[in-house]
């Protein structure tokens, strides 16, 4: 009696070549039919709903018709980030070295959870970790691993401050406090830190919104009293997040100055630079983040600026012991459980896809000179945008050193929120609306590694008639 291998999930070698040259046929050439394409989701989604509740599951279909069904549905069906006039949020369009590596690792399919049974590849993303935080200014004992983006890492800080903060709170949690623990960021910072405070079981309220300088920019003097307030309340405060790169506007907070008070109170300094932190590739940048080098942990997400594939954030810290002392567990079925090498032990994560073979491609492939040039590229076109729309009487609003402008119209136009809804319903560029010092914006900011200037400029057109 045989038992061979369901042909719909393991076909035969000549089946399978058939359908990889099918797919590699679909999306030969997606790149031009995209950027020749309109940015915004153009999908009748009434009848996708009635084609995708037709595929119930009770009988097999063809792979070979299901490919180019699925290519054709997000072709039309998704907002374009790999359009080079997509202006939106940090999701860039890969590299390719980024795409290649995620080829290869459906192939392999290795589990990163320990480096007995993935040595070369827990070695080749610890390379890339000790690499980035270098950049980055961190001592060379540094140490950290790749997650599943910004709100891992994040999350990842904060229970590494937790865990200093008192030697009992892993066995214990909040309960090991005298007060309620507390923690601060602008009040211009990703808000998942919310969600995260909430996780983690100390509670939303565990969050303190610090104001701003008017510029987007978290307020010094008012974080120190803020500390000092809580302290004198009977609150715990246990850690500093400053930003490196809001998410509306770009804005970068004073690090020296949040590292000293952070310092001065003995409280944990956590920097998000979830997308800013590219601008370490840069000599030319680095200056505009003095003050990451004294954060006691650093978030970057390679999957923002580094332009890799969704899913490859990076949590960097210059305490990595740390990391051991708030995830060690110990258990018979692991292969090992080594603290200073398997990942299981040091991360939130058990089960891990290798995700740091994107960047190591990347880096690999156009080294830092070349991640220097896609940043200043970047810059640069940010520039020439807000100097065309300057010259047409727009206002830029932020005073951002990186690639995100918040754009006011001129007077006598319309408000920020019908610009952006004429111009997504041309289908020329994606923008969106945002707040920046509590009024509303038009935010761009430029994502894709080949974006050109005639995109720059039919962007321009595209705001102008829509105002």
């Amino acid at each position: 009696m045989t038992h061979p291998p369901v042909p719909g999930l393991f076909p035969a070698a000549a089946d399978r070549r058939r359908s990889e040259a099918l797919l590699a046929a679909a999306l030969d050439g997606l790149d031009r039919r995209i950027a020749a394409g309109p940015v915004a989701p153009t999908l009748d989604m009434s009848r996708f709903r009635e084609e995708l509740a037709e595929v119930d599951f009770a009988a097999p279909r063809a792979l070979d018709a299901l490919l180019p069904w699925v290519i054709e549905s997000l072709e039309r069906g998704v907002t374009q980030i790999t359009h080079p006039r997509y202006f939106g949020l940090f999701n860039p369009a890969p590299t390719f070295p980024a795409q290649c590596a995620d080829r290869i690792v459906a192939a392999f399919n290795p589990q990163l959870a320990s480096a007995t049974t993935s040595p070369a590849a827990v070695a080749m993303e610890a390379h890339v970790i000790r690499a980035v935080a270098a950049r980055a200014g961190l001592p060379a004992d540094a140490g950290g691993h790749f997650t599943s983006g910004g709100a891992e890492a994040n999350a990842t800080a904060l229970t590494c401050a937790l865990t200093v903060a008192s030697p009992d709170f892993a066995r214990l949690g909040a309960r090991c406090f005298d007060g309620p623990p507390v923690f601060y960021i602008s009040r211009e910072a990703h808000l998942a830190w919310i969600k995260i405070a909430h996780q983690a079981g100390i509670g939303r309220e565990a969050v303190r919104l610090v104001r701003t300088d008017g510029q987007g920019r978290l307020h010094a003097p008012s974080l120190a009293d803020a500390i000092a307030t809580d302290r004198a309340q009977g609150a715990v405060p246990f850690m500093v997040a400053a930003t490196a790169g809001t998410t509306a506007a770009g804005m970068i907070d004073p690090l020296p100055d949040c590292a000293a008070i952070a310092r001065d109170h003995g409280l944990w300094l956590h920097v998000d630079a979830a997308w800013g932190g590219a601008a370490i590739a840069s000599p030319q940048r680095r200056g505009v983040l003095a003050g990451l080098e004294l954060a006691d942990s650093v978030t970057i997400d390679a999957h923002k600026w580094f332009a890799t594939t969704m899913g490859c954030g990076m949590f960097l810290t210059r305490r990595p012991a740390v990391l051991s002392a708030a995830f060690q567990v110990s258990t018979g079925y692991m292969p090992s459980n080594s603290v200073s090498v398997d990942p299981y032990v040091n991360s939130i994560q058990w089960s891990r896809r290798f995700l740091g073979l994107r960047l190591f491609l990347a880096l690999a492939a156009a080294g830092w000179d070349g991640y220097a040039a896609h940043v200043e590229r970047a810059i640069g076109l940010a520039g020439l945008l807000a100097r065309r729309l300057g010259s047409l009487g727009w206002r830029v609003a932020n005073d951002s050193p990186l690639a995100v402008l918040c754009l006011e119209p001129p007077e006598g136009s319309a408000d920020p929120a019908t610009i952006v809804r004429r111009v997504l319903a041309a289908g020329t560029a994606w923008i969106s609306v945002a707040m920046f010092e509590g009024r509303p914006v038009i935010r761009t900011c430029v994502t894709h590694g080949a974006t050109a200037v005639e995109d720059v400029e039919k962007l321009v057109g595209a705001l102008e008639a829509a105002r």
